[in-house]
Protein backbone atom coordinates (compact mmCIF):
# COMPACT_ATOMS: atom_id res chain seq x y z
CA UNK A 1 0.00 0.00 0.00
CA UNK A 2 2.92 2.36 0.50
CA UNK A 3 3.74 2.16 -3.18
CA UNK A 4 0.34 3.59 -4.11
CA UNK A 5 0.86 6.58 -1.84
CA UNK A 6 4.21 7.31 -3.46
CA UNK A 7 2.63 7.20 -6.95
CA UNK A 8 -0.09 9.64 -5.94
CA UNK A 9 2.45 12.09 -4.53
CA UNK A 10 4.43 12.09 -7.79
CA UNK A 11 1.28 12.67 -9.86
CA UNK A 12 0.40 15.82 -7.91
CA UNK A 13 3.89 17.31 -8.01
CA UNK A 14 3.57 21.04 -8.99
CA UNK A 15 7.15 21.14 -10.28
CA UNK A 16 6.10 18.87 -13.16
CA UNK A 17 3.77 21.55 -14.56
CA UNK A 18 6.44 24.27 -14.16
CA UNK A 19 8.89 22.17 -16.19
CA UNK A 20 6.27 21.84 -18.94
CA UNK A 21 5.73 25.64 -18.96
CA UNK A 22 9.46 26.22 -19.32
CA UNK A 23 9.52 23.91 -22.34
CA UNK A 24 6.63 25.83 -23.93
CA UNK A 25 8.39 29.17 -23.39
CA UNK A 26 11.62 27.83 -24.91
CA UNK A 27 9.71 26.85 -28.07
CA UNK A 28 8.08 30.30 -28.24
CA UNK A 29 11.45 32.04 -27.82
CA UNK A 30 12.99 29.90 -30.58
CA UNK A 31 10.10 30.78 -32.93
CA UNK A 32 10.50 34.51 -32.21
CA UNK A 33 14.25 34.35 -32.86
CA UNK A 34 13.61 32.66 -36.21
CA UNK A 35 11.05 35.35 -37.12
CA UNK A 36 13.55 38.12 -36.33
CA UNK A 37 16.30 36.39 -38.31
CA UNK A 38 14.05 36.01 -41.38
CA UNK A 39 12.81 39.63 -41.28
CA UNK A 40 13.93 41.47 -44.46
CA UNK A 41 14.86 44.60 -42.50
CA UNK A 42 16.96 42.60 -40.02
CA UNK A 43 19.82 44.88 -38.91
CA UNK A 44 22.25 41.93 -38.87
CA UNK A 45 21.79 40.92 -42.52
CA UNK A 46 23.88 42.46 -45.32
CA UNK A 47 21.23 42.23 -48.05
CA UNK A 48 19.81 45.25 -49.90
CA UNK A 49 16.05 45.57 -49.30
CA UNK A 50 13.39 48.16 -50.20
CA UNK A 51 10.12 48.17 -48.24
CA UNK A 52 7.12 50.38 -49.09
CA UNK A 53 4.76 51.00 -46.16
CA UNK A 54 1.14 52.09 -46.84
CA UNK A 55 1.51 52.39 -50.65
CA UNK A 56 -0.65 55.08 -52.26
CA UNK A 57 -1.74 56.62 -48.96
CA UNK A 58 -0.83 60.05 -47.57
CA UNK A 59 1.40 58.48 -44.88
CA UNK A 60 3.34 56.32 -47.37
CA UNK A 61 6.95 55.61 -46.41
CA UNK A 62 9.82 53.98 -48.32
CA UNK A 63 12.49 52.21 -46.25
CA UNK A 64 15.73 51.34 -48.08
CA UNK A 65 18.25 49.09 -46.35
CA UNK A 66 21.62 48.75 -48.06
CA UNK A 67 23.88 46.58 -45.92
CA UNK A 68 23.98 48.21 -42.48
CA UNK A 69 22.66 51.60 -43.71
CA UNK A 70 18.89 52.27 -43.41
CA UNK A 71 17.25 55.30 -45.08
CA UNK A 72 13.62 56.37 -44.69
CA UNK A 73 11.70 58.55 -47.14
CA UNK A 74 8.24 59.89 -46.29
CA UNK A 75 5.72 61.13 -48.85
CA UNK A 76 5.20 64.88 -48.67
CA UNK A 77 2.19 64.99 -50.99
CA UNK A 78 3.85 67.63 -53.20
CA UNK A 79 4.11 67.31 -56.97
CA UNK A 80 7.66 66.83 -58.23
CA UNK A 81 9.30 68.72 -61.06
CA UNK A 82 12.59 68.39 -62.95
CA UNK A 83 14.42 67.97 -66.26
CA UNK A 84 14.38 64.71 -68.23
CA UNK A 85 13.27 62.76 -71.27
CA UNK A 86 10.18 60.69 -71.80
CA UNK A 87 11.40 57.12 -71.44
CA UNK A 88 8.20 55.20 -72.06
CA UNK A 89 4.63 54.69 -70.95
CA UNK A 90 3.21 53.00 -67.85
CA UNK A 91 -0.15 51.21 -67.93
CA UNK A 92 -2.32 50.10 -64.99
CA UNK A 93 -3.88 46.68 -65.66
CA UNK A 94 -7.34 45.58 -64.47
CA UNK A 95 -5.80 43.68 -61.56
CA UNK A 96 -4.11 46.90 -60.33
CA UNK A 97 -0.55 46.02 -61.35
CA UNK A 98 1.58 48.44 -63.35
CA UNK A 99 3.40 47.65 -66.60
CA UNK A 100 6.15 49.87 -68.01
CA UNK A 101 6.63 49.87 -71.79
CA UNK A 102 9.75 51.65 -73.09
CA UNK A 103 9.32 53.71 -76.25
CA UNK A 104 10.62 52.07 -79.41
CA UNK A 105 13.42 54.02 -81.05
CA UNK A 106 13.69 56.61 -78.28
CA UNK A 107 16.87 58.66 -78.68
CA UNK A 108 18.58 58.94 -75.25
CA UNK A 109 20.70 61.89 -76.47
CA UNK A 110 17.61 64.03 -77.25
CA UNK A 111 17.32 67.46 -75.68
CA UNK A 112 16.05 67.50 -72.12
CA UNK A 113 12.47 68.67 -71.68
CA UNK A 114 10.76 69.83 -68.48
CA UNK A 115 8.86 67.04 -66.77
CA UNK A 116 6.21 67.50 -64.09
CA UNK A 117 4.84 64.60 -62.08
CA UNK A 118 1.09 64.30 -61.71
CA UNK A 119 -1.07 62.43 -59.23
Amino acid sequence: MKLRLMDDMEADDPIQSVVNLIDVFLVIIAALLLAVANNPVNPFSTESVTVIKNPGKPNMEVVIKDGQKIERYKASGEIGEGQGNKAGVAYRLKDGSMVYVPEAGADPSAAETPVQASE
